[in-house]
């Protein structure tokens, strides 16, 4: 009997997956197989080592098909919803994968970045690399929050206009200044300007700065002063750094290049086209 179990398991998941369903809870493959905790983990152990079962959480699946095998794990973006929705934690795919996925992308993006409502650890999927960013709460946000069809269901993606305002407020996740100004320069005409204003109060208004800034000097006369008036209807801006990174020890921060009035952003770097 105990030599039958990882076959039953391993069919259960081939069967999963000829019905086009990827994802499955260990209490529901221990309740239609008929089998208990240890047999099922006995099972599911060696279906991994193939590479035929991916588990980023404990009690959570992934089948992995065929053409994926050598990969590990099918693409993120093929289970991310179900994991989160496991989770119980809002969530959108975000910052430079988001930016990815608007078709602004100017090299291969090699994390799946993901900004949920809990601090999640990294997740190794295969090939693939799951990162997490923390923000407390998505109300704020959720006008900038669509879904976006993937080849086996639906997920939560930031808009080309949160994600613009989401890449200077996490510019470490952006991949620096001149990767985030770079991004904005190809987002930036998908961005709606009416829509990118209404979200600005939702962010600190150093965040906003940055972004009326950059979109300047990306030539979107429009979008920056949308968001110049959203960001003057109340006490004056406080001078910020375009790139605190650089400011951080007085002694070895690099020279001012400019001083940026309309936005008050003082600049150390002038951000430079990723090729």
């Amino acid at each position: 009997m105990k030599h039958s179990q990882p076959a039953s398991v391993a069919s259960y998941v081939t069967g999963l997956l000829a019905s086009g369903t990827l994802v499955f809870m260990r209490d529901d493959a221990q309740a239609a197989l008929g089998i208990g905790q240890g047999a099922f983990l006995d099972a599911a152990e060696k279906l991994q080592k193939r590479s035929q079962l991916f588990s980023p959480r404990r009690g959570f699946y992934v089948a992995v098909p065929p053409q994926y095998l050598n990969w590990g794990s099918p693409p993120p973006a093929w289970f991310v919803d179900d994991l989160m929705r496991y989770e119980r934690t809002p969530y959108y795919v975000a910052l430079l994968k988001a930016a990815e996925l608007h078709g602004a992308a100017h090299q291969a993006v090699m994390e799946f970045q993901v900004v949920a409502t809990k601090q999640i650890p990294v997740i190794q999927a295969g090939r693939s690399r799951i990162t997490f960013t923390f923000r407390k709460d998505l109300a704020p946000v959720a006008a900038g929050i669509d879904e976006l069809k993937t080849d086996t269901g639906r997920m939560k993606v930031s808009s080309p206009e949160l994600t613009i305002l989401d890449l200077l407020r996490y510019p470490q996740a952006g991949g620096g200044m001149d990767t985030i100004a770079t991004v904005l320069e190809e987002l930036g005409p998908k961005a709606d300007a009416e829509k990118l204003s209404a979200l600005c109060p939702a962010f600190e208004r150093s965040v906003v700065q940055r972004a009326g800034y950059l979109l300047g000097k990306a030539g979107l006369a429009d979008h920056a002063d949308k968001v110049h008036a959203a960001l003057t209807g109340g006490r004056a801006a406080q001078w910020v750094e375009l790139d605190p990174a650089l400011a951080g020890d007085p002694d070895l921060a690099p020279a001012v290049v400019e001083r940026d009035t309309r936005w008050r952003v003082i600049v150390r770097h002038m951000p430079e086209r990723d090729e």
